[in-house]
Formats: structure tokens, C-alpha cells, sequence
């Protein structure tokens, strides 16, 4: 009897799955943009194709059934072959659709760059970005909701296979109306005690300034983006710590100044981060090719 007759059909599988995972039938609907009727009678196809109950059901959801746990296990085994086999064939006819979060810094310097070389090279491909701080990206690799994440910082975070592709450096950048303008440098000791224009708390640029320089005076304010910092910097006429990425073009213009920190490290490690449990594949695999190119963009 051929395989086809055997089990039920994928969109049934990936219902029940789906409902198990969730612990509910009315999550899994909604996921997949099908009314509750409908997944039910789904789950109720593969339950008879199989002749096993799957779920025990209660008003607060529904648990896999002790006999069907090993069946649930092996549903997924099936659904993850069949995303490979989808990835594999979007990556090969160059099409497919990369899920990608990334840190402030990355997406607004690099990953421009990225996508453009990868759509020259297939142009079918579909890159989704979510862009947050280094925090927020580690917690969308995790919850799965995107294939792969960028992030910058002193270590890799904890939880998520990492891959270290490129060294950045964080700079001390001031106005030039202000009185470090003219210095050949200062010291640890004067960074420290110096209320700075900064990013919020788990940004992977605040991270990094914290782990080489700890005991920071607080923040003279907290600003969610790069851009937002750099404009209260100038308005201010105050000092602030970036990835010299984000102020290549002020530097050159003249619009801000860099000061050395004598002996102090601000060197930061840009790395591509996945779930371990999640291999990289199709158009994700493509896009990392590219991010993984030596580029002068992403030197410090």
C-alpha cells in the first residue's frame, strides 16, 4: 500500500502538531488562518487515519494522549523533513523567504548591503526583518519566531548557537564645541564618571560599554536607536559611545570627533545566532553566505 494511503495528508499532520504545541485546537486555528471547525476536523481525519485518539480535551485545552506522545514526535520529524525539502527547493529555483531579526546597529549599516547582493544574486528571494535590541532578537531566536538573528556584544548570548562573522569597535565621539574635542585622550576614570548620552539596557552597544567599563555614572538619558542618540549628542553638545559603523559619515564630515579612552578595549564581537535545534537552510542559508563575506563595512 503506497505511503499516500497509510498516513494523513500534511496539512492534517501539521494541524495537530500545531494544536499540541500550543495545547490548544483554537491557538493552532488561528495560527494557520482556518476557523476552530475546521482544524477540528482535521485533527479528527488524522485520528482516524491512524486509529489513535491524539489529544484529551478540557475547557482549558487540550494534552497529547500517553500513546500519542511518540507519534507527536514523530509528526514533527515529518513536518521538519517536509520545511526542508520546501527551503531546499525555494533555495534551488531561487525564490524562498528568510525570517530575520537583527540589533539597531546591524540593520541600519549592514544588513541594507546583505539584502541587495543576495537579491542580485536571486532576485526571487523575500527577506522579513524585525529589527529591536540585542535582548529582543536573542528572545525571537528563541521563541522561533524568525530563522536567524544578528547581534553584537562582548559574549554570545546565552541559549543560541552562535557564529562570530565580523569585529566592530565602539567609539567615544563628542561635538566639536565640546571640551574633549581637543584632548589626545582621556582616561577610564573620566569616562566612568561622566553622564553620557547612551542606549537603553540590553543593547548589545550598552553591553559592551558596561562590561569593559564597569560602574558607569547613570545615563544622562536613554534613547532606543542609534540615530536618536547621535541627534542628542549634537543637540546637546554631550558625549556618547557608538560602533564607529554608526558615525563613519559625522566623523568624516567633521560633525562629531572621536576620543581614545587610553587603554580601554571597546573592541565587540557581530554574531549570526540561531536556535541549536534549527539548522540553517534555504534563502536564511543564502543571506548568511552573504553576511559572512569579508567586507570593509563590517571592520571596526
Amino acid at each position: 500500500m503506497p505511503l499516500s494511503a497509510r498516513l494523513p495528508a500534511l496539512d492534517e499532520l501539521e494541524t495537530a502538531h500545531l494544536a499540541a504545541e500550543r495545547g490548544s485546537v483554537g491557538a493552532a486555528a488561528r495560527e494557520l488562518g482556518i476557523s476552530q471547525q475546521a482544524a477540528s476536523a482535521r485533527i479528527r481525519a488524522v485520528e482516524r487515519r491512524l486509529g489513535l485518539v491524539l489529544f484529551t480535551r478540557s475547557p482549558r485545552g487540550v494534552v497529547v494522549t500517553a500513546r500519542a506522545v511518540p507519534v507527536m514526535e514523530w509528526i514533527g520529524d515529518l513536518l521538519r523533513a517536509g520545511e526542508h525539502l520546501a527551503e531546499g527547493v525555494a533555495s534551488v529555483t531561487g525564490c524562498g523567504r528568510a525570517t530575520v531579526a537583527t540589533s539597531m546597529t546591524i540593520a541600519e549599516y549592514l544588513l541594507p548591503a546583505w539584502i541587495m547582493a543576495l537579491r542580485l544574486r536571486h532576485p526571487g528571494v523575500e527577506v522579513a526583518v524585525s529589527t529591536g535590541n540585542t535582548d529582543a532578537v536573542v528572545a525571537a531566536v528563541l521563541a522561533d519566531e524568525v530563522q536567524l538573528g544578528f547581534v553584537e556584544g562582548p559574549a554570545s548570548p546565552v541559549g543560541v548557537t552562535a557564529l562570530p562573522f565580523a569585529q566592530d569597535e565602539l567609539v567615544l565621539v563628542v561635538p566639536p564645541g565640546h571640551p574633549w574635542a581637543g584632548r589626545d585622550d582621556v582616561t577610564p576614570e573620566e569616562l566612568r564618571a561622566t553622564r553620557l548620552v547612551l542606549r537603553e539596557p540590553g543593547s548589545g552597544t550598552r553591553g559592551t560599554l558596561e562590561a569593559a567599563l564597569p560602574g558607569l555614572a547613570p545615563p544622562l538619558v536613554e534613547l532606543g536607536t542609534t540615530a536618536a542618540v547621535k541627534a542628542a549628542a549634537l543637540a546637546g553638545c554631550r558625549a556618547t559611545v557608538l560602533s564607529r559603523l554608526a558615525v563613519r559619515n559625522e566623523l568624516d564630515e567633521g560633525r562629531l570627533v572621536a576620543v581614545p579612552v587610553r587603554g580601554l578595549d571597546l573592541t565587540r564581537s557581530l554574531q549570526m545566532i540561531r536556535r541549536p535545534d534549527r539548522p540553517v537552510r534555504g534563502a536564511a542559508a543564502d543571506l548568511l553566505e552573504v553576511a559572512l563575506q569579508p567586507r570593509p563595512a563590517a571592520a571596526g
